[in-house]
């Protein structure tokens, strides 16, 4: 029986105007995590991820967003209840992330072996000395060469790839029970994308560490994942283990998504794609709210919205064809 290590329960996250009105960024999102379990969070820009992720870190507090309902179960602790002390020990220490852009994530006035040794000591009993000798340790496991070099250099001084790997080692440095990778290879060339994510898996196997990797690339999501949840405006519209989903997808957005993604030998010269755009958030449709993008859409879609619903043992899907 797999453990649960990370239970997110009916999330719901509004952003703020000052004029007090508000928009709604994540309704009702629900999801688990084992231990162990490397989860796909997918959609395009503007579904909700990146909100979600920092919705569990509660890295909305200098932003106009605020979690307005639900619970973030972690080792049976709510996050949304945590006191701001709390909530800096589990931040780099029990929880990890690694943030899009590598390059602005790192402190660009910052030497590396500063921002490296700052985070070990500050969630470890370790000497300024025993974190240096971390740091390096870390560095070289992620696979960067001369760590003792790299060290003593500004973010400007390295690549984009490398800038990623520190980011990883930092993240890693205090073993995590949860790593939370936001994009982690966006922007990165094919083979380091292929080496960030081969390291990725190594670290889960070696360290049985959990990962919610943020992604709109399915061909990341079927390299690397057990389990995808699909996202769509705000809310979970389908959930199922990665062969199936792959195999056998129900809801439409889902099989839009994997349609697009090319495939090689098969002579298609032009990818089928899916009409229109996410819809904004002050502005979303009633009923289903991929009915406006959808070609199977009845009268009922734009009426009422479906749940969230099982439709077999391992698949769940928000669509009314399978309700």
């Amino acid at each position: 029986m797999s453990e649960k290590l990370l239970e997110v329960k009916n999330l719901r996250t509004e952003f703020f105007s000052s004029k007090k009105s508000s928009v709604v960024a994540i309704d009702g999102v629900s999801f688990s995590l084992d231990k162990g379990e490397i989860v796909g969070l997918v959609g395009e820009s503007g579904c909700g991820k990146s909100v979600t992720s920092l919705s569990i870190m509660q890295l909305l507090k200098d932003t106009p967003g605020k979690v307005t309902n639900g619970e973030v179960i972690f080792e049976g602790k709510d996050l949304l209840k945590a006191s701001k002390k709390e909530m800096l020990d589990i931040r780099g220490g029990r929880i990890s992330m690694i943030f899009q852009e590598p390059m602005s994530s790192l402190n660009p006035s910052m030497r590396i072996d500063k921002q490296l040794i700052e985070g070990i000591r500050l969630h470890t009993d370790l000497s300024k000395e025993q974190a240096r000798e971390r740091a390096a340790k870390m560095l070289s496991q992620v696979g960067i060469p001369d760590p003792p070099r790299v060290m003593k250099n500004y973010p400007h001084q390295l690549s984009g790839g490398m800038s990623q790997r520190v980011m990883i080692a930092m993240a890693m440095s205090c073993d995590p029970q949860l790593l939370i990778a936001d994009e982690p290879t966006t922007a990165l060339d094919v083979t380091i994308q292929a080496q960030i994510l081969e390291l990725m898996k190594k670290i889960q196997q070696e360290q049985g560490t959990s990962i919610l990797l943020i992604t709109h690339d399915l061909g990341v999501v079927a390299e690397m994942c057990s389990r995808v949840i699909v996202m769509y405006a705000g809310k979970i519209v389908e959930e199922a283990p990665v062969e199936i989903l792959f195999g056998n997808p129900t809801h439409p957005y889902t099989q839009g998504l994997i349609a697009s993604v090319p495939k090689l030998g098969s002579g298609v010269k032009v990818l089928p794609s899916i009409p229109g755009s996410v819809p904004d958030l002050s502005s979303m449709p009633t009923g289903c709210r991929f009915a406006p993008r959808c070609k199977y859409a009845t009268e009922k879609c734009s009426q009422k919205e479906p749940e969230l619903t099982q439709v077999n043992d391992r698949q769940k899907c928000r669509c009314w064809l399978k309700q």
